[in-house]
Order: structure tokens, then sequence, then C-alpha cells
């Protein structure tokens, strides 16, 4: 029986994104040869390895085990190749970051601007996910660094302080709420509110909330970006919530007014998580300390109340 490389990273992407058509995407693969790589697999080991739905594939018992060699089998090879990268002088390769909404739209496009530049060879697989499921695939192996809230139980991992940042409720000059100082979450589910596409991670958060609450959120019009959000805040259309470091950017050009929100998850402290740093790849490790290294150049030393 032999393993092809590039068969279990793509039934890795495939597992991971719960369906072909998405994990022939990440491979960078056409559909139907993704297709045919995976029944040859399936074929080769004599087990069907995943299991087709109306809503995607999921990994039967067989691909669960496939998978599982695979990620040890693929991070062996990436070793191999960082090891090596050091005698060819062509040290390169692709790290995989997830994120949450927060950090991803406030603190990650400076701080990967400046490692892109400094390691030309080295490419970042970068996906926005909610922090819970960021901890599951950072668990399993599928992914190298993830940046999560604080607030999520990281289990075993071995964690690092990121970031510290809240999210607040902006809203439209002359608004009604904009001479609060603080407004509860629940108190402002009878607005009008301009939101992200659905399937971020902050909109799934935000209406997770809601549900705590018992209403729901009045979405009037979804976009892809918190400065898009703003525009159309100030506009009248609704009110929105954003990281407090978008807001506090954004009020410098836009009629906008940030009220702080009273709600304790609103608070966010932002962790980075591995399983490990000694068994990341050599390149995943430099990621993680150019992270660290870019916290701690903005972050003030604590002081000592004493």
């Amino acid at each position: 029986m032999r393993f092809d490389l590039t068969d279990l990273a793509l039934f890795l992407h495939v597992v991971q994104a719960g369906s072909i058509t998405h994990g022939a995407a990440r491979a960078n693969l056409a559909l139907a040869a993704a297709s045919a790589r995976i029944r040859n697999l399936e074929a080769s080991l004599g087990a069907p390895l995943l299991e087709r739905r109306r809503q995607g594939v999921i990994p039967t018992p067989a691909g669960l085990k496939l998978a599982a060699h695979a990620r040890v089998m693929l991070a062996q090879a990436d070793r191999l190749r960082d090891d090596l990268a050091d005698f060819s002088g062509e040290f390169g390769g692709s790290v995989r970051l997830l994120s949450n909404t927060n950090a991803l739209t406030a603190f990650l496009p400076e701080a990967l601007s400046g490692f892109l530049a400094a390691h030309p060879r080295i490419n970042v697989e970068l996906q926005e996910m909610l922090s819970d499921e960021i901890v599951e695939c950072i668990a399993d192996g599928s992914a190298d660094i993830g940046i999560v809230a604080g607030t999520v139980d990281t289990g075993a991992l071995q964690t690092h302080a990121y970031r510290a940042d809240r999210f607040v409720l902006i809203v439209p000059a002359g608004h009604a709420l904009a001479d609060r100082a603080e407004v509860a979450f629940r108190d402002v589910l009878d607005e009008d509110f301009v939101g992200l596409d659905r399937s971020s991670a902050l909109q799934r958060f935000l209406a997770r909330q809601a549900l705590v609450v018992g209403k729901p959120i009045k979405l009037r019009v979804q976009l892809r970006s918190f400065d898009a959000m703003c525009r159309l805040v100030e506009a009248g259309v609704g009110v929105g919530i954003v990281p407090e470091t978008t807001a506090n950017s954004m009020r410098q050009l836009l009629r906008v007014t940030p009220v702080a929100l009273s709600d304790a998850w609103a608070a966010r402290e932002l962790l980075l998580c591995v399983p490990s740093r000694d068994t990341l790849s050599a390149r995943a490790r430099r990621l993680l300390d150019h992270l660290l290294a870019d916290a701690a150049a903005v972050t003030p030393p604590r002081t000592d109340p004493s």
C-alpha cells in the first residue's frame, strides 16, 4: 500500500471543509481531479473514506483513522523539508493560521505584512473561524497557530497572551444612544443592525448571544468589512458592533459614535494557541515568534501596583 502526500493533503482539506468542492479549491485542484484522487484512494484502501450527504461529506470511521495518520505523516514531511531547507538556503512553505474576527481585522494585517516581507518564501493560509472551532482545529493538528478569545477553554493547548480589545456598539452621530456611557446588548436588539456576512465568525457569535437573550438580531444589510459597516451606520441604516480599535479609527473619518457594551463577553483578551511550540515546524515557530514580538512592541509593559 503506497500513500501519495498530495492525496493525503487533499483528503485532509476535504475533511476540514466538509466538501470535496471546497477541499479541492483549498488544494488548488480541479474538482474532477480531486474527485478522481479520492476515488482512487478509496479503491487502493478497499474501504469508503467519505460519507456523501446532501450538505457535503463527513469521514467514515476509516476516513477518521486515515485523517489522523495523514496529519502525522504530513507534519513529519514538513519538518523534513524544514530541516533540509537549512542546507539548501531555500527556507519556505506554508503556515496555516486561524483567527477570530477581532484579531483578523484589528491586528493581523500589519503584523502579517511585516512577516511576509521578511520571509518571501513562506506563505500564510489565513482563515477566520469562531474561537471554539479554532481550538478544535489546533488540537487535532489541522492548523498550526490560532488566535482566540481568552474566554474559550483551550484545554491542553499551549497559549500566549497576544492582544486586548473589546467590542463596542457604533451609532450614527445624533442617535438616541450616542450620549450613553454604556449599553447592554439586550437593550439594543430592537434597533436595526448593519452587520457582517452571516457566515463570518463575529456575526455567528453575535447571533449566539442574541439567542441567549431571546431576541433575534434585525439585520438590515450584511457586508464584508467593518469599514463598509461604519459607512452605512453613518448613513443611518442601522447600528453595528465592531472592535473598539476599528471604532476609534473610523470615528476620525466618519460621523459615528462608539458606545461601550456592558456585557462581559464584549471584553476580548486574545490568546495565541499552539499544540506546543516544540512540535511546530520551523516556519510556524518563526510566525509565532513574529506575532509575539509584534504584540510586545505595541503593548505597554504591566506595572507592579505595589
